[in-house]
């Protein structure tokens, strides 16, 4: 599966980088396959594990924030492995043809 998810810290101001980057940096020790672009991080593995990191990174930015948002987004598609890159390839397979 893979989850792309967004997480914000709300009550702290505008500048919430640093609190970005605590939750980015429990998904990069997960040792799960991960990639964090400008509006989210995207974890792969199976459901069990991906859902510990999620909460384990939401956990990072509340224990600094009063309030937090999540936003979630799941592919479930099992059996499926190498799905961050793969999805993207073929995307760029039919661009180049």
């Amino acid at each position: 599966m893979i989850v792309a998810f967004s997480v914000t810290p709300l009550g702290v101001g505008e500048e919430v980088g640093e609190y970005v980057a605590d939750a980015v940096r429990v998904v990069r020790e997960s040792g799960l396959p991960n990639r964090t672009d400008a509006m989210f991080t995207s974890v792969e593995g199976e459901w069990d594990e991906v859902m510990d990191v999620v909460k384990r990174a939401v956990a990072a930015v509340e224990a600094r924030a009063p309030r937090v948002s999540l936003v979630l987004k799941a592919d479930v598609r099992p059996g499926v492995t190498d799905g961050l890159t793969a999805k993207v390839e073929t995307v760029e397979r039919h661009l180049s043809a």
